[in-house]
């Protein structure tokens, strides 16, 4: 399997900068080299920004500038700006990657799967018909044919940014 981007994410410190436990969200969210941090597009109060460690080509988070752990938690205007940012979103990979289908989800709390459990996050996930293959089954392994840096740069391109 050829990752390239894990090696620099296993040698580097991660030191985010700021006081606190330590949020990948809000760390995203603080820097202003968007290409660095894979963020594609930001909004009043949400960004998008592609998954470091994607189920499939594609996969990005819809994340709220706001650190809370649920959907309750945020201000009501938010959860209309995060479902209008996946529209946009979806629409930019239909048009740049031509998908077959999509996975949405949001996880919230461990016991729920959420990864990052602290700071709420919704997946965009673009399939295609066979994009599962053996690997999962035999190895618990995906395969992700496209580097992180060629995805990120098709779809930045379809925000007009």
């Amino acid at each position: 399997m050829w990752a390239p981007w894990r090696m620099s994410y296993i040698a580097a410190e991660h030191d985010h900068g700021y006081e606190g436990p330590a949020c990948v969200f809000c760390d995203m969210l603080s820097r202003t080299d968007d290409a660095a941090a894979y963020v594609l597009h930001r909004g009043r109060a949400a960004f998008v920004v592609m998954n470091l460690y994607p189920y499939n080509n594609g996969h990005v988070m819809i994340v709220p500038h706001a650190h809370v752990d649920s959907l309750r938690a945020l201000p009501a205007d938010v959860p209309a700006e995060i479902m209008e940012l996946t529209r946009l979103t979806q629409g930019v990979i239909e048009e740049r990657m031509r998908p077959h289908g999509f996975n949405l989800g949001m996880n919230q709390g461990r016991a729920a799967g959420a990864g990052i459990a602290d700071h709420l996050h919704l997946h965009l996930v673009p399939r295609w018909s066979g994009d599962t293959n053996f690997m999962p089954v035999t190895a618990d392994v995906r395969v992700i044919p496209d580097h992180l840096d060629a995805t990120y740069a098709l779809l930045r391109a379809g925000f007009g940014s």
